[in-house]
């Protein structure tokens, strides 16, 4: 849902319903589907690896406005953001606990030096 935000890297904090072992300091690649890959798929990377600045636990109804500016989404505020979350997923409500993730980009130089 948020591939462009990436790619502009105007998103530096994501919400998911796993990645639990993430802790900071890590770097990973974000890629556009890095599981169910069909025979001859490639990943497709997007942007540069991102070293994970903090992570904890929280309701989805306890994100902020300001959140939605660091999802990628300064259009909406925190009720249209959950909202969409909740369409999407269908299994997903307001008091559904989520892993928010807060991370940096980093340039060429740090990259090579860490992957």
């Amino acid at each position: 849902m948020t591939t462009e935000q990436v790619r502009q890297q105007t998103k530096t904090v994501t919400r998911r319903f796993g990645w639990w072992f993430l802790k900071p300091g890590d770097v990973v690649q974000p890629v556009v589907k890095g599981m169910g890959l069909k025979k001859g798929e490639k990943v497709e990377k997007i942007g540069p690896p991102i070293r994970i600045v903090s992570t904890r636990t929280e309701a989805l109804r306890d994100m902020t406005d300001e959140d939605c500016v660091r999802e990628g989404f300064p259009e909406m505020d925190r009720i249209a953001f959950i909202n969409m979350l909740c369409l999407h997923y269908l299994i997903v409500r307001p008091c559904t606990y989520v892993n928010r993730i807060e991370f940096e980009y980093l340039d060429n130089d740090q990259a090579e030096a860490r992957l």
